[in-house]
């Protein structure tokens, strides 16, 4: 007897065994040995209340920004469904968005209510839990400048608030979620107030920039590696000579020499082998140490 023969008894869903690629942006990954798809704050706290502490707990969002290994991920992956998508203003040029909510609809969201400043989200991919657990942000802005508090659910079932301080940001990253152990459900948000008009024209400029500029309709982590201080990490790709350049079935976008694609039929081990290797090339041709924003998750192929 294993340890998923002891599962706690849930209302949401659980998934064993079941392939990750269909639930990542890169379409490619192993199992994991188990998903659980809460029902709602009340299923996921139970949950992890009763869930024996040595079984390691992996939230991954919608999976824009991870890249999940061909071996797959042990332990008990959590994806969150509609019930933490709640979108909600509440007064004040302030509103809510659970973790699930697509960042692109929050910016719509605040649009409808007057509410400005939180116009960026509209070009950040993914999901305002990942959005909090990495201080996402594009064109300016970040999740820094406008997150009120974050509201997690820990390994034993406790729920925590976290104000903008406590949650520590830094370029692409919140030292209070990277220390691990928490399951961040949703956030609260504080703009400006402005006429809808006016914010959904910004909105609209930032969405034309993107799709003239990135591979959005493409099998891809969004940006790659974070910018090291001083420098563009798409330059630095591109100087290494890696723009359009075929690696296996991955290769860094003609369109923006930052985003790693799949092409149709690469593994993950494609993907993070050609990633590696440009950061071996470019640190010895410059030595610049690229970091990945995308997060890497699982076992590699056996």
């Amino acid at each position: 007897m294993t340890w998923r023969d002891t599962l706690p008894t849930v209302r949401g869903k659980l998934l064993i065994n079941e392939p990750l690629g269909p639930f990542t942006w890169f379409r490619v990954g192993g199992p994991a040995d188990v998903i659980f798809l809460p029902e709602d704050e009340a299923d996921l706290s139970a949950f992890l209340k009763a869930l024996d502490p040595s079984v390691p707990v992996t939230p991954i969002g919608v999976g824009s920004n991870t890249l999940v290994r061909d071996g797959g991920v042990e332990g008990v992956v959590i994806r969150l469904g509609k019930a933490f998508g709640r979108i909600e203003p509440r007064g004040d040029n302030r509103i809510y968005a659970g973790a699930a909510a697509l960042d692109a609809m929050v910016a719509r969201e605040a649009a409808k209510a007057g509410i400005a400043g939180l116009e960026f989200y509209r070009g950040v991919p993914g999901s305002i839990g990942g959005a909090t657990v990495m201080n996402a942000g594009c064109y300016g802005a970040e999740t820094k400048d406008v997150l009120v508090e974050a509201y997690a659910i820990d390994r034993q079932g406790l729920t925590h608030t976290f104000t903008n301080a406590e949650m520590d940001f830094s370029y692409r990253k919140s030292a209070k979620a990277a220390a691990g152990g928490l399951i961040f459900t949703g956030a609260l948000f504080e703009g400006q107030p402005d006429d809808p008009a006016a914010i959904t024209a910004r909105m609209d400029e930032i969405t034309a920039r993107r799709e003239n500029s990135q591979p959005i309709r493409e099998k891809t982590g969004g940006s790659t590696f974070k910018n090291p201080p001083g420098h563009s990490s798409w330059k630095l790709v591109d100087e290494a000579g890696w723009r359009g350049k075929p690696y296996g079935g991955a290769m860094f976008s003609p369109l923006h020499s930052n985003f790693l694609i799949n092409t149709g039929e690469a593994t993950a081990a494609d993907l993070e082998g050609l990633g590696e290797t440009v950061r071996s090339e470019v640190k010895a041709a410059t030595g610049i140490e690229l970091e990945w924003e995308i997060k890497r998750i699982g076992r590699p192929a056996a």
